[in-house]
């Protein structure tokens, strides 16, 4: 039973990149933060924080399931899904919601899946470009 468990987890190949679950730890903490965002604000700037953080998950798993050219596409959505969460980050500060150290914490975040993803997107782009060289 336990090596069926083992095979489930493995299967889908998303779960074995750390970028996803770097991108499952930001969904944590924005969640956690937006939480504590006054009432009238959680249904619009909370909300939308959330869907934000969700989306880089969210595009990492999809695209893994494609072939590289996509996958790669999916990468870029995910990156432009972080760019939002920046912008939400800034605008929650502004209206007093996140204070200094968060935003720090988060734009941190965001930096680090920001490269990860680019370095992914990358190390795709060079093995679909040795591909090409190698007609075998």
């Amino acid at each position: 039973m336990d090596s069926e468990l083992e095979k489930a987890v493995t299967f889908f190949r998303f779960e074995d990149l750390r970028i996803y679950h770097k991108a499952l730890d930001y969904i944590e903490w924005v969640t956690k933060k937006t939480g504590l965002f006054p009432n009238d604000t959680q249904a619009s700037i909370g909300t939308r924080f959330n869907l934000s953080a969700q989306a880089i998950a969210l595009n990492i798993s999809e695209g893994s399931a494609r072939n590289k050219s996509q996958f790669i596409y999916y990468l870029k959505m995910a990156k432009s899904a972080v760019r939002e969460c920046v912008v939400f980050t800034t605008l929650s500060a502004k209206l007093g919601y996140l204070n200094e150290h968060d935003v720090e914490e988060s734009r941190g975040q965001l930096m680090e899946m920001t490269k990860m993803i680019g370095a992914l997107i990358g190390s795709l782009q060079r093995a679909t470009d040795l591909n090409m060289e190698d007609p075998d």
